[in-house]
This record gives C-alpha cells, structure tokens and sequence, in this order.
C-alpha cells in the first residue's frame, strides 16, 4: 500500500486525517503489529483511544487488523495513554493507544507498547516496511473483549498516595481525555476539585490541550485567582503530562518539579540514578546530587527515557516537556494524574504548596524555540555543529542529543526535532546577562551553519 513516509515518527506514528492516516492504515498497522507481537511471543494486546473525534473508526479499524493474525485484543475504550499503559502492564504486555497527543484537533496516531517496551525508531521503521508490502502474518483464532480498567487503575493510585493534609486544587483538562477520569481520582486522594473543561470534546472548543503552552494555562491562571483554591493541575490531551501553576500564577516547569519528586524518591531509594533530558535546567543536576542521587542527562523523547530507565533500574526519570516517570511505587511510564497525584502528596506535607513550589532554585529562561528547515535538514545542521562546536574552558561541551554547552552560569542548547522537521532550542542563565550572552553565542554557532536561522516560539 502507499503511505505517507511523514506519519512514522521517531516514537510513534502520528498524522492528518483522513489526508496521511485513514481507516485503511490503521488496520494495516493493526496487521503489522499483531504479526511483529505473535512473533515477539505475544498472543494479546490492549487497545485504548482518547477523546479525539476519529479516535473510534480508527481504532475500529485497528482492531480488525489485529483480530486478522490472531491477536487476542483487550478493548480498553476511551482512556487515557497513561491508562492503556496500565492495562498493558496489569492484563498483558503489549498494547496500542489510538492518540492525537497534543497535536490539532485534525492528527490523531498511535503510541504502542510491544512485549513490555515502548517502540521506537527502526522498530516502527519495520512495521512501516511490513505494511507497505503487505507482508502481515495472519492467522485464526483472534478475538476481541472489552474491558473497563477505570476502577482497577483509579483503586492502584488511590492505595498508594497518602495526603497529610486535603488540598483545594482547580484541574484543567482542557477537554481531553483526562477530563473523564482525573478530577474522579484527585477527589478520591482527597482533594475538593474544581474542574474546568472535563467534558471530552474532541474540538477543544475552549483552548488546546498542551500545558506546556503558556497561552493554554491562562483560564487554570483566572480561576486560580478568582478562588481560593491552592494550585492548578493541567493536563494534555491524551493525559500523559501534566502542567503545574502556582496560586500567584507561576508555571512550575516540568524542570522544577523533577526537583522535588527527585528528593521525595532519593529519600527511599538512596543513591538512585535520576534522567531528565537535555532540554532541562542546569540547576537540576545539582539538585539531585544535593538529595544523595546520582543524575544522569540523556536524549529528549519519552520511549528513549523509559529505555535508559529499564537499562540501568532508576527510580525516576523526567522531561522538560512534561512527561514524568516513576519507577518507585509505580510501573515506570509516563502519567499526568499519577505524577498529579505524587506533587500533591509532597505539597500535602506542607502548610503552603505555592510556598514549596516557588522557593524552588530557578534561572533566566527561554521557552523552547523552533527554527523551521527543510524535510531532513535539522539533522544535518545538528551533525556540522558537533564538528564545529569549539568552546573553550570553563564551557563544557556535550553532543548526546544535539549540541549542548554549559557554563558555570547557564547552557545553550541546539538539537534536531525527532518529530517534525524543525531545529529546538533553549537558553538558559542564572542572570540575565548570562542568559543573553550564551543566547549571542549559541545562534552564532547556528548560523555558522545554518546563515538563515530564524527564531520562533514552538507549535507543539
């Protein structure tokens, strides 16, 4: 079959429909990956989707190409990713979650677990292989149940958190998936909960689902101060990260909160390694090695965390995107109401949560910044930048992800976008000269290779 080279992402396939994924591609991956888990061993996979408008003819779809080589499917319905996750770690260990992410209203995709692992890059490269040539191993005997896995998830959260205090809190879900099922589990930690834009609407008719969007965080911010509620919870569309803001307005960066969840976990595993990636603070590492933990700077992209994660046993890992993963007391993947849930209970300790979250070490920032280029292009530019990075001493240089230099007062950043064709970076200093000084630095590097960089915001 023809398919669109674009919708195979370096974590997950994602794209336009109908225009690059349709029904008819859905049930092809459906076939490719039943085929890729019966040869993995796997005889059953979970299938969830969120809110998004064609989330059920395309998981309809999906289905049926699993059914076709056998697959035993566990319909877990309308969920959150980090839901699906959880099915595929209590009921089996493979599992497909029909998701958007917090692409527009228009992309939906899908994020896949095989035999226990998130897949990623020359594994989804293979299944685009088998579908385009049709080489799906079908066979009889597959099978589809549905199954309600709210209760089971809501009880496993609710029997592992202890609030020392109940907190007032205001959740936004934005109108995604999460709006079904978080403010539920935050009421039953014990927080009085209230909710903006619970009701899923795959239009997003009020803004979009990505708190990690300052202009998304705006109605959690009025609600916030037209009450009297301690902290605002926002969520994404598909639930797996989660946004942080302050009674005063502040927006917790994911960055910051990895400082606190870091101390919480070191405290019960003493000595644990710690991944965050290379977009977050230079003040995170030191953080960490001041709670006793080890901490360990890593590529950005949630299936390559969990990979390092697994690979060398930590405890937590965590990205400046917002997606958050616990090891200790939980399954090690990705979840905005679990991580919630976490913050909330470290809050609880205190008679000020605002208080806790803004004494936080903080630095002069950017937010993420996207130069556009050509298809291919990012990845180019990033491989003449390893070459040509010279900094001299105190600056050291890392190339693990993109180029990133750290100073003794802020780092720059420039990296290739695994997911769409754009270059990412991010600035940051303890002072602002600092911060634009290595800003000056850093695009000069740029345009070193790249003489016509132009700076924009990030459209995630």
């Amino acid at each position: 079959m023809q398919l669109s080279a674009s919708i195979f992402k370096a974590y997950d396939i994602r794209g336009v429909v109908p225009a690059t994924l349709d029904a008819e591609v859905a049930e092809a991956l459906g076939r490719a990956f039943g085929s890729a888990a019966r040869a993995a061993g796997e005889k059953t996979v979970a299938v969830g989707r969120d809110g998004r408008l064609s989330g059920p003819a395309l998981a309809e779809a999906l289905i049926k190409g699993l059914v076709a080589t056998g697959i035993e499917v566990i319909d877990v319905g309308a969920v959150t990713t980090p839901m699906l996750y959880f099915a595929a770690h209590t009921l089996c260990t493979s599992g497909i979650q029909v998701t958007g992410s917090h692409n527009p209203k228009d992309y939906n995709g899908f994020k896949m677990v095989l035999a226990g692992r998130a897949i990623y890059g020359d594994e989804i490269q293979g299944l685009r292989q088998v579908m385009e040539a049709g080489s799906a191993a079908l066979a009889g005997g597959g099978s589809v149940r549905k199954v309600d896995v709210t209760e089971a998830y809501t009880r496993r959260i609710v029997g592992d958190i202890k609030l020392a205090r109940p907190l007032k809190i205001v959740v936004d879900s934005g109108n995604g998936i999460a709006g079904a099922s978080a403010p539920a589990i935050l009421r039953a930690i014990g927080c009085e909960v209230t909710e903006l834009f619970s009701e899923v609407d795959g239009n997003f008719p009020n803004h979009h689902p990505d708190p990690s969007k300052p202009e998304n965080l705006k109605d959690l911010i009025a609600a916030l101060q037209a009450g009297d509620a301690e902290l605002g919870l926002a969520f994404d569309g598909d639930g797996d990260r989660l946004g942080i803001v302050t009674k005063d307005g502040s927006n917790i960066y994911p960055d910051r909160q990895m400082m606190l969840f870091a101390q919480d976990v070191l405290s019960r595993v003493p000595g644990g390694t710690i991944v965050y990636d290379v977009k977050c603070s230079q003040r995170l590492g030191p953080a960490i090695a001041a709670a006793g933990g080890q901490p360990l700077i890593y590529k950005t992209g949630h299936s390559l965390i969990k990979a390092k994660m697994k690979e060398i046993d930590s405890p937590l890992g965590g990205e400046m995107s917002g997606h958050i993963f616990f090891k200790e007391r939980w399954f090690g993947f990705d979840d905005g109401t679990y991580a919630g849930c976490r913050l909330l209970e470290i809050l609880s300790k205190s008679p000020d949560a605002s208080d806790v979250l803004n004494a936080l070490p903080t630095s002069f920032s950017t937010p993420e910044l996207n130069v556009a280029c050509a298809e291919g292009e990012p990845h180019s530019v990033v491989a003449q930048l390893v070459k040509s990075a010279k900094f001299a001493p105190p600056a050291q240089v890392s190339t693990i992800d993109g180029v990133r230099v750290d100073w003794p007062d802020g780092f720059g950043l420039v990296r290739a976008s695994n997911t769409t064709p754009v270059l990412v970076l991010r600035f940051e200093g303890q002072t602002e000269a600092a911060l634009h000084r290595i800003e000056g630095e850093m695009l000069a590097l740029l345009r070193s290779a790249k003489p016509d960089a132009q700076l924009a915001a990030a459209a995630h």
